[in-house]
């Protein structure tokens, strides 16, 4: 991992017993993005808060800059020792990773379209190169059930949406309803873009992408 720095943040609990588990995760992570483009340079802080995280898996990641990124994790969640066994851990790195090369070149974006894209992009990217399923908040409704109800196009281009409602769950929004609309607007670039390079898997239009799910009939241009 010659471009990743991680950097443990002690403060707030140990994580010795855990950490050669937690760098396994990170080293396979590295190689699999590797494989495909050379992993980005990058700082990684690894904290540990109790009720912090993901609850049905026990980490979660954000990324902040795209040169910097925290893994979060809870050693006392039930689920956290099958998160670092299982792949989940694994998982989560190769998304944040995806979102910190996406902002070092047309951002995450300050729209909601352009953050549901950034946030499909970065689960179908992790389906590309682990070949795993979608992970619960990105299969938290079907295709047809979004397809039943197709968001605006109108609505993706505002800046000022609620993103905690939309990708978190509130009075208007089921949880997980961003996260699933995300990856499956992704999906209907992907499935209609034929053969993809590394570099559009990072830096393909956020209009692009959102095009595609017009035609496949996710999102309404009137209503």
């Amino acid at each position: 991992m010659n471009n990743w720095s991680l950097h443990w943040l002690e403060a707030s609990g140990d994580l010795g017993s855990h950490r050669a588990e937690i760098v396994k995760n990170f080293e396979a992570a590295y190689r699999s993005i590797s494989g495909l483009l050379p992993a980005p340079r990058l700082d990684v802080l690894i904290q540990r808060l109790v009720g912090a995280t993901i609850p049905e898996m026990g980490i979660v990641g954000r990324a902040y800059s795209s040169t910097l990124f925290a893994m979060t994790v809870d050693p006392d969640n039930p689920n956290f020792s099958n998160s670092l066994v299982e792949g989940a851990l694994h998982r989560q790195i190769v998304h944040e990773v995806h979102h910190c090369m996406r902002m070092a070149g047309p951002g995450y974006g300050w729209t909601l379209g352009e953050a549901l894209v950034s946030e499909g992009l970065a689960g179908r990217f992790v389906h590309k190169l682990l070949d795993t399923p979608p992970e619960p908040w990105e299969r938290a409704m079907s295709r047809e059930r979004l397809l039943h109800a197709p968001v605006e196009l109108n609505v993706l281009k505002s800046s000022e949406y609620d993103h905690e409602a939309w990708f978190f769950g509130g009075d208007t929004h089921p949880r997980w309803h961003g996260y699933t609309l995300g990856y499956e607007i992704a999906a209907c670039w992907q499935e209609n873009a034929g053969e993809i390079d590394a570099a559009t898997w990072i830096n393909v239009p956020a209009e692009t992408v959102i095009e595609a799910a017009v035609k496949g009939g996710l999102v309404a241009e009137h209503r």
